[in-house]
């Protein structure tokens, strides 16, 4: 909202402070600043705030506003006064003002960095978490501005507010005097404020998902009134599924005595409903759909599946008409999923809700799946059916304006139907908060991705999202940092959350592979190795091998303490006339389960061909085995590996409650051979996060024993068995994060780099950024402990050979200009120049092969010991953030793509992975004989890199290039360092929608 011209003009309207907020429960309100054109509605707002909370906020009776209260209070300079209001429908619901003050006191300009602050919210919106979201907004714009306290004065008995501020994580002290309590609070953030902050987040995000997933009420806005069309469809396969709330029919068209259709209720309206409705599925035309909109917005109903095309899919003027549709929606308060969408599913009992385009709701099961195309998402639920797979939940949320991926992360993070989530992508909105809400997921629960426009290089049609330079590969090595399941294809995700959703984790990578064929048990033994697991030579149990053998050997394999997981092979049987039987599915389906419920908890996956039914019987769990239950944590303290009050996480092979278990470790419910009688259960002790706790051989409880997923090639069961391996190991890591090491401190000058970049950038710096010469960008870096080898410039030889014997030969001769920087190969480097006639010798081949000094610009430099050519890199993308990356020096690397990559701040395992993940790195561990290099030493100047990228926004890029990996520490021959006015950190601002 725009102010009007009498508005202070030497302040411009702050349109940046505008921004859409998700409340505690799920609703939507938009903070603003405000403005002198809303003066009526500031009254209107304070004749509805009961006389209590006037007391409150005035500390005497004050039963209206007169004229001078109104002015002052709508007009501001937006800078030492500044007023936000929370609107519902366009009209207030909350506001809060600050003054800027001096240390007496009284109204102050800059440079006081204090300001007192005040509150008033709704009688009628108390409770929905709109203060907390207005401090939050309101510190932003204190701090923007300069201010770094604020000051406050509450009475006693106004515990809401004081809770509100107690609670908001930010450094405060407390006084009592006069009568009031008064606080100040410190606005930086901080670690506490910010974990405030997100767990709100959490809490707000995962409710407005809740309240489109589990309404109570359903209308079809736009229900025809003969069979067939979109909003028939849903009202048919809503009642289909037999959804438990109340459903109803709207259209316009219908006629006046037209009651029913289907057997549902039929309005003209929901004016006419006479009852509240928590759900509106749109399948109107896009010119109707504001009209629809509206409708909702004003009879109150909380969340809209916005079925109609013709929005952003088809160009400039859809993408208008999308943004007024997410606009209007989010004026009432209410969430979108689409528009363009398939719809939603969940197959909750207490729900069963088919508000789609799906003619069948699939069973259910333990998946939540998300996708952003209707196409895939008919793909997926026909596989997932064929295969007899479940689901939790189901959204297809087309053009996906406004609920997103990460709105259903924050669901299904406490979701107790879901395991685990699978998610086609074909674009990130907020690849930052992705990463972060899929690693806090990933830590309980699987996710796996699979990302749809990895390289066409542009947004699919419909998808609003911030411009990334960093390639997919880099996308990739992030996700998987995060502990994401990132995939390839939308079969390999059903692969993989196949497994994952009914087989418990492997321990390790040590496969057993059993089968009645020699060949197919080979193939799958190759696949485990070129997957990089550790198979066991295959078990032959021949042709003739009876379900029977089949139980056997699958037990026996379970029950081996080398073995992490089993790989069954199957084909059918050859009967006596030497034609091939199909056999009867069934009967080995059911001797595998038995196997499987009996033994101790591994993943098994069947590999078969053309057994008949075979597949469909290991899709069904029937069996039960006595299991021991893990003794449960003392109060308040969660199982090792999740964080107190997180849900209960993914099953972990051979443990309940620690997934750091080593392999081969004896647990609950684990039988192991040669120990004690057959179908013994072996108690003995655990360590959970309580400490350890010997369990009492007590009465078992039975063990349900999931589905055996079942797959046509060794390759996919094999692939989908490594995923869950290297998830499993993740976990394992997770449950024990890295840190920075405290050395680091001590070689660090934080602020002399602050004020080195503040000189370099200038008071004026141009926004575009600058390149550092070469000693500036020495200085820089030796603020953070790391020191580049000197260079001196080799204007002729003369200077070459003066230069040399400043800095001691051996010296290398090397160009700086931009088209030969870093090219040995173009010959664009000599080395080893051990005297001056060498030197000379080289300095005119140089100059007669390449070109004049002046453009090669040629510099000399002291040799460094021997060793592995290396290049680290960070730079700060605007979508995903600060990425420390590394490789080796050279053409094949890059040619080949091997380069690591991790998010910064990165921790010591983090560094330690990243030298550890390119294909390349047994030559820094002593390839083909050769000595070992100073691993350590890297993993360092790693650290040291991430450190200076976190601390300091301004340097948008480093690059060292080559550091030489010596076997005993490392040199660093070339560094370029590019500073800008720091990048907007959207992260960790105050909570917001994206912007449409």
């Amino acid at each position: 909202m725009q102010p009007s011209p009498e508005q202070s003009p030497h302040h411009a309207y702050p349109d940046h402070w505008e921004a859409d907020v998700v409340l505690r429960d799920g609703g939507t309100a938009r903070i603003r600043p405000i403005t002198t054109d809303d003066a009526d509605r500031l009254v209107s707002f304070y004749e509805q705030v009961s006389d209590e909370s006037k007391y409150y906020r005035f500390f005497a009776p004050y039963p209206r506003l007169s004229a001078k209260d109104v002015h002052r209070f709508t007009h501001h300079d937006y800078v030492d006064r500044v007023g936000l209001a929370v609107t519902v429908g366009g009209e207030f619901i909350a506001t809060v003002r600050y003054d800027r003050i001096n240390e007496q006191g009284r109204p102050a300009s800059a440079p006081a960095d204090e300001a007192e602050v005040a509150f008033l919210v709704q009688d009628a919106h108390q409770g929905r978490g709109v203060a907390s979201a207005l401090l939050e907004h309101i510190a932003a714009v204190a701090r923007e501005r300069g201010i770094r306290r604020f000051a406050a004065e509450v009475l006693p008995a106004n515990n809401k507010m004081i809770k509100v501020f107690r609670d908001a994580g930010y450094t405060q002290q407390r006084s009592f005097e006069d009568g009031s309590v008064h606080l100040t609070l410190d606005l930086e953030p901080t670690a506490e404020s910010m974990a405030v902050q997100r767990a709100r987040e959490h809490r707000a995000e995962a409710r407005s998902v809740q309240r489109l997933l589990a309404p109570g009420s359903v209308a079809v806005i736009g229900a025809g009134r003969t069979p067939g069309g979109v909003g028939r469809t849903v009202l048919r396969n809503l009642l289909g599924a037999g959804f438990t709330g109340r459903t109803y029919a709207v259209n316009s068209a219908f006629a006046a005595d037209q009651t029913t259709i289907d057997g549902v209720p039929a309005h003209r309206s929901l004016g006419e409903i006479g009852e509240p409705v928590d759900l509106a599925v749109v399948a109107v035309p896009a010119g109707r759909v504001p009209e629809a909109v509206a409708d909702c917005g004003e009879h109150g109903v909380q969340g809209l599946v916005v079925l109609s095309a013709g929005y952003a899919e088809w160009g400039a003027e859809g993408r208008e008409r999308q943004r007024e549709l997410v606009r209007q929606a989010r004026s009432y308060g209410m969430r979108i999923i689409g528009p363009n969408a398939f719809g939603i599913i969940n197959n909750s009992e207490a729900v069963r809700l088919n508000a789609s385009l799906a003619p069948e709701r699939p069973a259910s099961g333990r998946i939540g799946l998300f996708t952003q195309s209707g196409a895939i998402g008919i793909a997926l639920l026909s596989g997932l059916y064929r295969r007899g797979a479940g689901l939790s939940t189901f959204i297809s949320a087309g053009n996906r304006a406004d609920i997103s991926g990460n709105d259903f992360l924050q669901y299904w993070y406490e979701d107790p139907d879901t395991d685990v989530a699978l998610l086609y992508l074909e674009s990130l909105g907020n690849p930052r908060k992705f990463t972060r809400l899929a690693r806090r997921i990933a830590a309980v629960k699987p996710v796996v991705v699979v990302k749809g426009a990895r390289h066409s290089g542009s947004t699919p049609p419909g998808h609003a999202v911030p411009v990334s330079r960093i390639p997919d590969a880099t996308v990739s090595a992030l996700m998987r940092q995060a502990g994401v399941i990132r995939v390839d294809t939308v079969t390999e995700m059903v692969d993989a959350g196949l497994l994952l959703a009914d087989q418990p984790l492997p321990a390790g990578g040590r496969v057993a592979i059993l089968g009645n064929s020699e060949s197919l048990g080979l193939l799958t033994y190759d696949a485990c190795l070129a997957e990089g697991l550790r198979p066991r030579p295959p078990i032959d149990l021949t042709t003739a091998a009876t379900p029977q053998d089949f139980r056997d050997a699958l037990a026996e394999a379970l029950a081996d303490d080398g073995c992490d997981a089993v790989v069954v092979t199957a084909i059918p049987w050859v009967g006596e006339n030497g034609e091939a039987e199909s056999g009867d599915g069934e009967v080995l389906a059911t001797a595998l389960h038995a196997a499987a419920a009996a033994g101790p908890a591994k993943p098994v996956t069947v590999v078969h061909v053309e057994i008949g039914g075979l597949a469909e019987a290991l899709a069904a769990a029937t069996s039960t085995v006595a299991q021991q239950r893990p003794a449960p944590a003392s109060p308040g303290v969660a199982a090792a590996g999740r964080p107190a009050g997180a849900p209960s996480g993914h099953r972990a092979a051979g443990s309940a409650a620690d997934p750091a278990l080593a392999p081969g470790t004896e647990t609950p419910g684990t039988r192991t051979r040669g120990t004690g009688a057959p179908g013994t259960v072996v108690t003995g002790t655990v360590g959970t996060a309580a400490g350890d706790q010997a369990l009492a051989p007590e009465a078992p409880a039975p063990r349900a024993v999931g589905r055996i997923p079942a797959y046509p090639a060794a390759e996919r069961a094999v692939r989908a068995l490594a995923e869950a391996v290297r998830y499993a190991q993740w976990r394992r890591q997770a449950a024990v994060p890295g840190k920075v090491p405290e050395f680091l401190d001590d070689t660090i000058d934080e602020p002399a780099a602050a004020a080195l970049i503040d000189a370099l950038l200038g008071p004026d710096p141009d926004p575009r950024g600058r390149p550092l010469e070469h000693d500036e960008a020495r200085e820089l870096l030796a603020c953070y402990g790391i020191t580049v080898r000197p260079t001196l410039p080799a204007t002729g030889p003369d200077e070459a050979v003066a230069a040399a014997a400043q800095l001691g030969y051996p010296v290398a001769l090397k160009t700086t200009a931009p088209h030969l920087r870093h090219r040995a190969d173009l010959g664009g480097v000599r080395l080893d120049l051990a005297g001056e006639s060498a030197l000379r010798r080289a300095y005119g081949e140089l100059t007669d092969l390449l070109g004049k000094p002046a453009e090669l610009r040629p510099v000399v430099q002291s040799m460094a010991p021997r060793g592995v050519d290396t290049v680290v890199r960070a730079a700060i993308d605007p979508a995903a953030g600060a990425v420390l990356s590394f490789g080796l020096a050279g053409a094949p690397s890059e040619l080949l793509g091997d380069t690591a990559h991790r998010l910064v701040p990165a921790t010591d395992r983090d560094a330690a992975e990243l030298i550890r993940s390119i294909r390349a790195a047994p030559v820094l561990f002593g390839w083909r004989g050769s000595a070992p290099v100073d691993t350590a030493a890297l993993e360092e100047l790693l650290l040291r890199v991430s450190r200076l990228v976190d601390d300091h926004p301004e340097v948008v890029s480093i690059a060292l290039e080559p550091v030489v990996v010596a076997t005993h520490g490392l040199t660093v021959l070339g560094a370029s360092v590019r500073l800008s006015p720091p990048p907007a950190r959207t992260d960790l601002g105050p909570r917001r929608l994206s912007n449409y």
